[in-house]
């Protein structure tokens, strides 16, 4: 892990996430790049000069620039290095993009726990880079001064398309010396036996070398309210998923559950797409 992307609108929550991203990077030796994104309501008007030549925008960049200088200037951020950009675009097409561009290993977004995601990142658009990002995404609920990742439980329904994301998880637990509890969700309407879920289980994680985990099978009323209670009962430092594109979770995370987890869970959550 060398890159982390961290969107900023500025505000309390997505410093909590640029907190998060400074912890990570000076214990592993990471870049950091702070993005703002500028959504203008005219950059589909014909005939207009280039976005940054527009007075509004000129306006908006400085006022921008003056928040990165504040920022910077923060003592959780000295030594490391840390790149600032502005961009005009879409918030969520601008986040990929970016990582495309920067080959970003990591994105790190702040978030307003229950109520969803505010500001810059309103509604759809944590949906969209969710759903879309091939780049892994953590999402930060509060302020952590001390970002110790030792329980991490990794939710599936262990299927083989899942193999590659259960890799992803793999080395992220290896990067923090992190116990994965591998978790599989027993619901009224998907259910499955103990046995048979344990089978499945032990067969989708043969051959990996990966030891430093425990097998569950929690039965739940609904897939996001077993994973929410189990990584209480753990007492999990973070929760990962594997996400499908643009079609949600695969298989048993079903229709909002991915945006609906990242909202209402109290402890972080990182997701990874098949």
């Amino acid at each position: 892990m060398k890159k982390l992307l961290v969107p900023t609108d500025f505000s309390k929550e997505a410093e909590n996430a640029v907190q998060v991203a400074a912890q990570l990077a000076r214990k592993h030796d990471c870049e950091i790049i702070l993005l703002h994104m500028l959504e203008l309501p005219f950059n589909n008007l014909a005939d207009t000069p280039s976005m940054s030549e527009l007075p509004e925008a000129v306006y908006f960049m400085k006022l921008a620039h003056k928040e990165f200088e504040t920022l910077l200037q923060k003592d959780y951020l000295k030594d490391l290095t840390v790149h600032e950009t502005v961009d005009f675009n879409e918030i969520a097409t601008g986040i990929l993009e970016t990582c495309n561009n920067h080959d970003i290993d990591l994105i790190v977004m702040g978030s307003h726990g229950s109520e969803g995601i505010k500001e810059l990142f309103i509604g759809s658009n944590t949906e969209k880079v969710i759903r879309t990002s091939n780049t892994p995404v953590l999402v930060i609920k509060n302020e952590h001064a001390h970002f110790d990742i030792k329980e991490f439980v990794f939710a599936s329904d262990f299927k083989n398309d899942n193999k590659e994301t259960y890799q992803q998880a793999v080395k992220l637990a290896n990067l923090f010396e992190a116990k994965m509890h591998l978790l599989n969700v027993n619901t009224p309407s998907n259910f499955t036996t103990t046995a048979a879920s344990k089978v499945r289980m032990m067969e989708f994680i043969d051959n990996n070398t990966f030891d430093n985990y425990t097998i569950n099978i929690y039965n739940d009323d609904t897939i996001e309210k077993g994973i929410l209670n189990f990584s209480k009962i753990v007492n999990a430092d973070l929760i990962g998923i594997s996400t499908h594109g643009r079609q949600g979770i695969a298989h048993f995370f079903n229709g909002s559950i991915s945006e609906d987890l990242v909202n209402h869970a109290k402890r972080p959550v990182i997701t990874f797409k098949i």
